[in-house]
């Protein structure tokens, strides 16, 4: 029969103040579904404004829906979510073996020489990302290169923190020695008869009596580490949550400048936009065609030639000329009305539309 627990009935000691309680602090002020749901939305934005300021296309009449910015947010995201992940898979193998090599070689100067050399790097790398908040410095010229300075920095040194708090300052202090005991009075003995064969004598103890045996403790693995309080949790989560706002807010704008460009690029391969319209719509853009309707009964009295559609969204239309080009090129915006027409053709294909 097995014995009972005996910390059964006990109160259990309160876990030690971290990012936990941080994280159940924010998550009973914002839903996580709704955090998520608005981050998703504001980046999709950012990288749908940045996708038309290509093209000089204000997203306000455009009415684009919650889902629509859903939808361009995966892209925008994707790579950054990928990064994250990867590196949070890499750190707990990095701390195991860092801490490894320390347990390996135990005293207090190999970590000092470990924490030393991670404050050397993350101290200037921080420095120069959290100025870059406030100036133009060689980081601002690459992409998302100072909010990723900011977060390894301050990263970096909550970690040599922690590893300062893994050994005492004075080092591993050594174990306690047995007390000395005190040297034994010497018994009288008969004197030996003067025909026995004197006793042999005694082997030497290994140590003087009343003195202690010096022992080399095993090296043993690294003290527990006093965990960072609340308060330098909050401002490590703060700090490196807004780098990888910035971070994610940046790559979703160079996202949106790239998929313009090849946009741009893929314009003549794209289906051929033929706009009918009762009344002249005065297009002039570069290649575009306007052609009369000679015909008394047709329903439309112009037409269109060498558009492509970039987007039809909030009851309107968004046409670019097929050789679009950022000096001169224009876009145009159409109302989706009866008296608006929409034909669509393969690019290449012989023409069948009809004239009007």
């Amino acid at each position: 029969m097995s014995g009972a627990d005996p910390t059964a009935g006990q109160e259990r000691p309160p876990p030690p103040p971290g990012i936990g309680q941080i994280g159940r602090a924010f998550g009973t002020v914002v839903a996580p579904t709704s955090a998520l749901t608005a981050l998703l939305y504001y980046f999709g934005h950012q990288h749908a404004y940045w996708f038309f300021a290509s093209f000089g296309v204000d997203l306000s009449p455009l009415g684009m829906s919650t889902v629509d910015y859903l939808r361009r947010s995966l892209d925008a995201l994707f790579v950054p979510l990928v990064v994250l992940a990867a590196v949070a898979l890499a750190a707990p193998a990095g701390h195991r073996l860092l801490t490894a090599r320390l347990a390996a070689r135990p005293g207090p100067r190999t970590v000092r020489l470990t924490v030393a050399t991670l404050a050397a790097l993350a101290l200037p790398t921080a420095l120069t990302g959290l100025w870059s908040v406030f100036a133009t410095t060689f980081l601002t010229a690459h992409l998302v290169a100072a909010p990723a300075a900011l977060a390894v920095g301050v990263t970096l040194l909550a970690y040599a923190l922690h590893l300062h708090r893994s050994v005492p300052t004075g080092g591993v202090p050594a174990p306690p020695t047995a007390p000395a005991t005190p040297d034994p009075q010497p018994t009288p003995t008969a004197p030996a008869a003067p025909d026995t064969v004197p006793p042999t004598p005694a082997a030497p103890a290994t140590a003087p009596p009343g003195r202690a045996t010096a022992q080399t403790p095993p090296p043993g693995p690294l003290p527990a580490a006093r965990p960072l309080s609340v308060t330098e949790w909050a401002v490590v989560v703060t700090l490196v949550g807004v780098s990888l706002f910035w971070a994610a807010n940046d790559y979703a704008a160079a996202v949106g400048r790239t998929r313009a460009a090849q946009f741009v690029a893929e314009l003549p391969a794209l289906p051929e936009a033929v706009v009918y319209s009762e009344h002249g719509l005065g297009i002039t853009a570069p290649g575009v065609v306007e052609t009369r309707c000679q015909a008394p009964d047709s329903a439309y009295a112009f037409r269109y030639d060498g558009l492509r559609l970039m987007i039809q969204s909030g009851g309107r239309y968004v046409l670019l000329p097929a050789h679009w080009r950022p000096e001169d090129g224009v876009a145009i915006l159409l109302p989706s009305t009866d008296s608006i027409r929409l034909d669509f053709s393969a690019p290449g294909a012989a023409p069948g539309l009809p004239a009007c």
